[in-house]
C-alpha cells in the first residue's frame, strides 16, 4: 500500500507546519525537563535552525550530523535541515572520536550540531575531515564551533519549505552495527509519513490526545519515530528525556509526565519489574517493546502487574520502523504479530522459494518506507535490497493466524544435527529459570568440530554460579525442547555485548573461548 502525496512534497510541512495550518499552534509539543514548547514554538524554532543552516553555508542534500540527546534542539535540527532540503543525520551523543571521525568522512557531512557533551570527543578530529565546515553547539562552544543559542536566535522566523520531489532524499539512519560496521540507509521524503499513517494511524490510534514517551533514544530509528514524527503527525505531545536509560528514573518519568503510549526494549522492562519500589503506571495504554524478542514470560509479567498488553514490534533501520507488530487486543505474547498496513512480507529459502506456513525462512519485507540505498555500500546494497523487497536478515516463520515468529538473525541460527536451532527458543527457555536476568546462545564446535549450543547467562544478584545451577539450566531446556537443542556449556558472565540500542552482539561472543 502507498499515499498519495503530490509530487512537490517536504517532509517537514507534514510534521512542522501542518500543526500550525490546523490550529494546533498553543498546544504543547514538547515536554523538556521544566520547559515546555508549544508547536507555535517549535514552528518558529525550525524555521529559524533551518535559516542558520544555511547561513552557515549548508546546500539542498547536504547532510547534517546531529550528535545531541533526546532534547527540542534535536527536533529544531532534524526539521530545520529537512525543511530547507538539506539531510540530517541522527548520531549517538555518547560514541568515542573514531566512531565520530568514521561517520562525518563517511556521510561528508557539511555540518554537525552537536552538544556540549560531546566536545571532548569531537575535538579531536573534526579537523580531518574534509567536508566539514560548520561545527554548531548546544551549550557552551570552544575552538572553531559557534553557539546554537547564537547563531539560531538571531535568524528568522520565516522560512518557506525547499520545494523538493516526494522521491527526494529525506534523512539517513546508520545502522546500529549489530552485525558489523555501520551503514548509512538513505531515506526518502515519504518514508515518515508512510509510517505514521499506515502504521501508527490504523494499529496504534494515535491521536492529539495522546503523551508520548520513549525509553529508545532519538538518534535511531526506533526512537526517532516514537519521541519525534509518530506525535508531530498528530499533533500529540512528546516527552524528551535527555539521560541514558536507567530503570527507577524512567519509572519516574512515567509517573510525573503520565504519558499514555510508551516504548521501550525488552530489557529495559525486565528491570522496571524488579524494582522494589512501587510507581503509578495508570496513564499508560500502549506499551510497546522492540528491539530484541519479546519473551512470553515478559509479556506475562508486566500484563500481570500492570494490566497493559506488551505490544512486541519489529522493524530496522532500513525499513524506517515497523514491518511486524502486534495490535492491541489481540497480542500473541512470543510473537513478532502480523505484517502492519505499510509493508508486504514473505519467507523464502534460500534459492528464493516461498515458503509454507509452520517452516523457517529468510524474511523479506516490501513497502515504500524502505530505504533507497546504503550510502557508499553497492555491493551490500544489491545484497539486502532485492527491488521493492528489503531482505531483514531475520528468520521467521508463519503460523496459520497470519502471526510471525522469530527463529534469530539468519547468521545467528544454527545447525545442530543437521536441523535449524533458533538461539532465540534455548534464550527464552533458560530464562524461565528463577536465577536467570539474561542469557545469549551462540554455536561452539565441540571436540569433532560439530556446531553445538553454547549459553552465557547473567545470574540475578541474589544467586551464585554452580555445577548443580548449569546442570539445572541443562535440564529445564531438555524438558522444555528437544533434547538436541540444550547447551552444551553454559558460561555464567557479568555482562554480554550490546548495541546502543539494547541489541545482544551475539557475533562478538562466537569464538569467545
Amino acid at each position: 500500500m502507498s499515499l498519495d502525496l503530490p509530487a512537490v512534497y517536504n517532509a517537514a510541512t507534514t510534521f512542522v507546519d501542518e500543526n500550525i495550518a490546523r490550529g494546533r499552534g498553543k498546544r504543547t509539543a514538547i515536554y523538556y525537563q521544566d520547559e515546555t514548547f508549544t508547536y507555535d514554538d517549535v514552528f518558529a524554532r525550525v524555521n529559524q535552525t533551518g535559516n542558520a543552516l544555511r547561513e552557515l553555508g549548508v546546500d539542498v542534500e547536504q547532510r547534517v550530523v546531529l550528535a545531541l540527546p533526546d532534547s527540542p534542539e534535536f527536533a529544531f535540527g532534524f526539521f530545520g535541515a529537512i525543511k530547507i532540503g538539506a539531510v540530517p543525520i541522527p548520531t549517538n551523543p555518547w560514541m568515542k572520536a573514531k566512531d565520530y571521525e568514521y561517520l562525518l568522512n563517511d556521510s561528508r557531512a557539511k555540518a554537525a550540531i552537536i552538544h556540549e557533551s560531546v566536545l571532548p570527543e569531537f575535538e579531536p578530529i573534526w579537523n580531518t575531515p574534509r567536508h566539514l565546515k560548520a561545527v554548531i553547539v548546544v551549550g557552551k562552544p570552544k575552538g572553531r564551533a559557534v553557539s546554537f543559542e547564537a547563531v539560531v536566535g538571531k535568524a528568522s522566523s520565516r522560512l518557506e519549505a525547499e520545494p523538493m520531489s516526494k522521491d527526494d532524499i529525506c534523512f539517513w539512519g546508520y545502522t546500529s552495527g549489530s552485525t558489523g560496521a555501520p551503514k548509512g540507509a538513505v531515506h526518502l521524503q515519504h518514508d515518515m509519513i508512510t509510517i505514521t499513517d499506515l502504521f501508527v494511524k490504523p494499529v496504534l490510534g494515535m491521536t492529539q490526545d495522546d503523551l508520548c514517551f520513549s525509553a529508545s533514544k532519538l538518534f535511531f530509528s526506533y526512537g526517532l519515530g516514537n519521541s519525534l514524527y509518530f506525535p508531530f503527525r498528530f499533533g500529540a505531545s512528546t516527552v524528551l528525556w535527555p539521560e541514558k536509560p536507567d530503570p527507577e528514573k524512567i519509572l519516574q518519568v512515567i509517573e510525573k509526565y503520565r504519558p499514555t503510549f510508551f516504548f521501550s526494549v525488552p530489557t529495559l522492562y525486565a528491570r522496571f519489574l524488579r524494582v522494589e519500589r512501587e510507581y503509578d503506571l495508570s496513564s499508560l495504554k500502549i506499551c510497546l517493546s522492540s528491539g530484541e524478542p519479546l519473551p512470553p514470560a515478559l509479556f506475562h509479567q508486566w500484563k500481570d502487574k500492570y494490566g497493559v498488553e506488551l505490544l512486541d514490534v519489529v522493524g530496522s533501520t532500513e525499513a524506517a520502523h515497523d514491518f511486524l507488530a502486534n495490535r492491541p487486543g489481540r497480542a500473541k505474547a512470543g510473537s513478532s504479530g502480523e505484517v502492519t498496513p505499510a509493508f508486504e512480507a514473505k519467507i523464502l529459502d534460500d534459492d528464493g522459494r516461498e515458503l509454507p506456513v509452520g517452516e523457517v525462512g529468510n524474511l523479506f519485507v516490501k513497502g515504500d518506507a524502505n530505504a533507497l540505498c546504503y550510502w557508499n555500500k553497492h555491493e551490500q546494497t544489491k545484497k539486502m535490497m532485492h527491488g521493492a523487497w528489503l531482505k531483514t536478515g531475520d528468520m521467521y516463520y508463519r503460523d496459520a493466524e497470519g502471526y510471525y515468529w522469530y527463529s534469530g538473525r539468519s547468521d545467528d541460527m544454527m545447525k545442530v544435527g543437521g536441523l535449524w536451532v533458533s538461539p532465540i527458543e534455548i534464550e527464552n527457555t533458560l530464562m524461565e529459570h528463577r536465577a536467570v536476568l539474561e542469557a545469549a546462545v551462540v554455536g561452539q564446535e565441540d571436540h569433532d568440530g560439530l556446531l553445538k549450543p553454547k549459553a552465557y547467562v547473567i545470574l540475578k544478584s541474589e544467586f551464585k554460579p554452580s555445577d548443580q545451577l548449569k546442570e539445572e539450566l541443562q535440564t529445564l531446556v531438555k524438558s522444555k525442547l528437544q533434547p538436541y537443542k540444550y547447551p552444551r556449556w553454559v558460561d555464567f558472565v557479568d555482562d554480554l555485548p550490546k548495541t546502543v540500542t539494547g541489541k545482544i552482539q551475539r557475533f562478538r561472543l562466537r569464538g569467545k573461548d
